[in-house]
């Protein structure tokens, strides 16, 4: 049976305006998305539009005038933005409209300087190559908040003596609120330099300083071939520095330079190849300094904190998750913080979830106090992966010291050595120590008071897995030290001198050798390796007294029954 005509209209009415509406939808979209138009066009692309329509000299060929209603589908300009997508920064005032030519030839100084004492708010590099003869002073008290905003390409020659850029302020409280002057949070607030590199081209040139400022971000930046990278003085507050390169200068990476400075963290960089260190800070007062996830590399020392003599020095301090390697020629080391102060040895450091490795000395401590170090992996120290001198309480727990078999250098005798020297207050707890060599031990203490070694691995160090020399009040407790291949005369533990030590519980696959005087051992199983112990022979039970049987009862006579007479 045929359908009605009636459902057949009904059902072609239905595809016709279907397929209307989705001609429709698709023409609106066409028309949205097919090509840069008034809203959505690169502000970049106007400059270049304005060359194409203006008029040449008299005489000269005319290029065709463009078509107003072809604009939509004219290709735009590349674009030269930044953060935030098309059209950012919105506003925004570039260097270009106060002279500067961004050539790599002319001295762009005095046109940037102009820019900055405009008080633009944001002043933006669009890409090219600035040279710079002298610095360029940003006095926040003068021209307001300021970021420095480059993109892709942006080059900074520094061609004169000094910080490419300078920025002051007048911040003189702390870090709390209250402290903080209403003109300050109105015309200093978080200067900001980002997306943009900066290279020396002089022998004093640096990078970027900052004096009396509150709240300095410094972003995504490259700083190379200068003196100094990123030079705090004086006086700043809540400094954050973030995903940059600090590469290749002569002096330090980021330097804290007899700075008064609280809160700074130091996230997601790369910071290698500067000749006077990588982190530095000297004398001061620094509080609160956060070193994460970065990659810090072959300078001489990779992280330096040194309160040598001063009044406040250094503390507070964290540095974690980072690889930290490669020094820069003899007593190199990756961290190194000399704690000893006017009055107090400063230290309070948490030193978490690192890689150390390839250089001097891993680590050194020296009259430091209160410093942890939790979960780090160690190893190619050329004398010692760790070094700890006149410290007090030390808790190193969880690490790993020894050699990495992937590197040509373990065919070289090097120590990577343990040492601790009149130090006092100390917890050494699940660590394993193995392949140390030219070395009196795996792990030395020396002067030593009230350390307490506590389940440890000792594992094939050379002339013994531990050495306490001198020391006093220490406990070696539920270690294990074993070598596969010892030498003659090799000890598991030797104690020579000192004394209340107590050496307990350890399986050793070695001697132990230590003097009377010097303390206690107990149940602790040592013997050579590979030579089965004799066991004790079981003492012969004595004999049990057997029991004496009781008498037996002589049987009682019958009642009535007298004695039987005897016959006649």
């Amino acid at each position: 049976m045929n359908p009605s005509p009636r459902y057949a209209v009904r059902w072609l009415t239905l595809g016709l305006v279907s397929g209307l509406l989705g001609w429709l939808g698709w023409t609106a979209w066409s028309a949205n998305f097919s090509g840069p138009t008034a809203e959505n066009q690169s502000p970049a692309a106007a400059p270049f539009a304005q060359d194409v329509q203006a008029a040449p000299a008299s005489g000269a060929l005319q290029a065709p005038q463009a078509d107003p209603t072809a604009a939509v589908a004219k290709p735009s300009a590349p674009t030269d933005l930044v953060l935030g997508g098309p059209g950012f920064p919105v506003g925004k005032t570039s260097v270009r409209d106060f002279g500067a030519r961004g050539d790599g030839l002319t001295d762009d100084a005095e046109a940037v300087q102009r820019a900055v004492d405009a008080a633009p708010g944001v002043l933006y590099f669009p890409p090219g190559t600035y040279r710079l003869g002298k610095a360029i002073q940003v006095d926040l008290n003068k021209v307001g908040p300021l970021s420095v905003v480059g993109s892709s390409g942006v080059r900074i020659v520094m061609a004169g003596p000094g910080p490419a850029f300078r920025f002051v302020g007048t911040h003189q409280g702390t870090a709390s609120p209250n402290t903080v002057q209403p003109p300050v949070w109105q015309q200093e607030r978080m200067p900001t330099v980002e997306g943009l590199e900066i290279l020396g081209d002089h022998p004093e040139a640096s990078g970027i300083q900052a004096d009396g400022v509150m709240k300095l971000g410094v972003h995504r930046v490259l700083i190379r071939q200068v003196f100094h990278g990123v030079h705090l003085v004086r006086r700043n507050r809540n400094v954050i520095i973030s995903q940059c390169h600090i590469y290749d200068n002569r002096g330090v990476g980021v330097y804290l330079d007899d700075v008064d400075l609280h809160q700074i963290n130091i996230v997601g960089s790369h910071i290698s190849y500067n000749k006077g260190g990588g982190i530095v800070s000297r004398a001061g007062n620094v509080r609160n300094l956060q070193v994460s996830g970065c990659d810090i590399e072959a300078n001489v020392v990779n992280i330096l904190l040194d309160a040598t003599d001063s009044r406040y020095g250094t503390a507070e301090v964290a540095i974690t998750g980072c690889t930290i390697q490669h020094g820069g020629g003899p007593d190199s080391a990756n961290i190194r913080i000399l704690g000893a102060g006017q009055k107090y040895r400063w230290g309070h450091v948490c030193i978490t979830g690192n890689v150390f490795s390839d250089v001097d000395t891993n680590v050194h401590l020296k009259d430091t106090e209160d410093v942890a170090l939790t979960g780090n992996t160690f190893w190619m120290g050329y004398q010692y992966n760790l070094l700890a001198e006149n410290c007090i309480r030390l808790v190193l727990s969880g690490n790993v010291f020894g050699r990495n078999p992937g590197y040509d250098y373990v065919k070289q005798v090097l120590p990577n050595a343990l040492r601790f020297v009149g130090c006092r207050d100390v917890v050494l707890q699940g660590l394993m120590v193995h392949d140390v060599r030219q070395a009196e031990a795996g792990l030395v203490l020396e002067d030593c008071e009230r350390v307490n070694v506590v389940g440890c691995n000792f594992v094939d160090c050379a002339g013994a897995g531990l050495l306490l020399r001198n020391s006093r009040r220490c406990r070696v407790s539920d270690c294990l030290v074993d070598h596969q291949q010892p030498q003659d005369g090799w000890a598991a533990i030797r104690v020579q001198g000192g004394r209340d030590n107590l050496i307990i519980g350890n399986l050793l696959s070695g001697l132990l050798e230590m003097e009377p005087a010097s303390g206690q051992a107990s149940g602790n199983l040592e013997r050579p390796r590979d030579v089965e112990p004799v066991p004790e022979k079981s003492p012969v039970p004595e004999k049990r007294p057997v029991p004496e049987k009781p008498p037996v009862p002589e049987t009682p006579p019958s009642p009535g029954k007298g004695p039987v007479p005897e016959k006649p």
